[in-house]
């Protein structure tokens, strides 16, 4: 009666950037978030690197991606590849289009 099935908990959704693909189904994501100094008060920023299992072998280094946490895959994967938010090519060209225009 008291058991729990893994369907109904509510899985973590991450956002980051691919830094790695070079492995084999895995890649490495960076994951940034602003942390409030306890004393100063300043916002700083942290940074974690999650491996993620990537069954196609779709993304590259530096698509921005979505990751979901599952059941581990492997000694350090807990992750799973949900989407490709953008790639690695539409994001340079967006860098490139805001930087030339700042002139």
């Amino acid at each position: 009666m008291s058991e729990v099935k893994s369907e109904n908990r509510a899985k973590r959704r991450i956002v980051g950037k691919v830094v790695s693909s070079k492995a084999d189904k895995t890649v490495t994501v960076l994951v940034e978030r602003r942390v409030r100094h306890p004393l100063y008060g300043k916002y700083v920023k942290k940074s974690t690197r999650l491996h993620a299992h990537d069954e196609e072998n779709a993304c590259h280094e530096g698509d921005r991606v979505a990751i979901v946490e599952t059941r581990p895959i492997s000694r350090s994967k807990c992750f799973r590849l949900e989407a490709i938010l953008e790639s690695a090519s539409a994001l340079q060209q967006k860098e490139a289009s805001t930087s030339g225009s700042g002139v």
